[in-house]
């Protein structure tokens, strides 16, 4: 059965937010809502969704100024939701990074086929392509993974990772642009139940550095100080 798609709602109306939720979780979504914005832009980075809704007028940060610091950081599907249909409005939420902008009130069906569209096009932006034996390949710049035979090669040189360190990179991979707190990496990597030294997740990082970003002077993988790691492409 195919994973749900999370939503998370960001709008201090209570009422419109868990409109929202009903009728996301009716075409089977999961969901997730916050009303302050400093804590949305908390869990954006920390918590795992495939799409924000974002309300523009929100207590202690608003949803422009989340959508900028968010798109620092990540590329996840925004939509920005707001009362205001002016137009200088829309042209700064999609100016500082928003896929999609609409007004309230709006119907329903236009915004399930918004959400739809969004994820259609960050799937699409997925770099997961198909080689000619029908294997799955990841890539990020000239690094090329085969996750079919936990391979990895730079410009087509092989690169020796033991599993655990394949593992690892192809997480970070897969997640490229977005930034990955240690939790998330130890928790998805080592297992809900890994019992040893939390520090793993630095060492491992160290690892794929030396056999990648030292190796071939090229840097891949990047700290964000306080938050976690982050495999980008420029």
């Amino acid at each position: 059965m195919a994973e749900k798609q999370r939503i998370f709602i960001v709008e201090d109306e209570r009422r419109i937010a868990r409109f929202l939720q009903i009728e996301l979780e009716h075409e089977g979504f999961e969901t997730a809502m916050e009303s302050n914005g400093k804590r949305a832009f908390e869990r954006i980075i920390q918590e795992n969704y495939n799409l924000v809704l974002l309300d523009v007028m929100l207590p202690e940060m608003d949803g422009l100024t989340i959508c900028r610091k968010v798109r620092e950081l990540s590329d996840i599907p925004i939509i920005m939701l707001t009362a205001k249909d002016d137009i200088e409005d829309k042209v700064n939420g999609l100016d500082v990074g928003a896929d999609d902008y609409m007004t309230k009130p709006f119907a329903v069906p236009e915004l399930l086929a918004r959400i739809r569209a969004a994820l259609r096009k960050h799937s699409d932006h997925n770099d997961a392509d198909e080689t000619g034996d029908g294997s799955a390949r990841f890539i990020v710049k000239d690094l090329v993974l085969f996750p079919g035979r936990y391979e990895v090669q730079y410009k087509g040189e092989p690169i020796e990772l033991t599993k655990k360190e394949y593992a690892l990179l192809e997480y970070l991979v897969k997640n490229k642009r977005n930034v990955l707190t240690r939790d998330q990496i130890l928790q998805t990597v080592w297992g809900y139940d890994y019992l040893g030294d939390t520090n793993v997740v630095d060492v491992y990082i160290r690892y794929l550095r030396s056999k990648i970003d030292d190796r071939f002077g090229e840097k891949y993988i990047h700290t964000v100080r306080g938050v976690g790691y982050v495999v980008k492409e420029k």
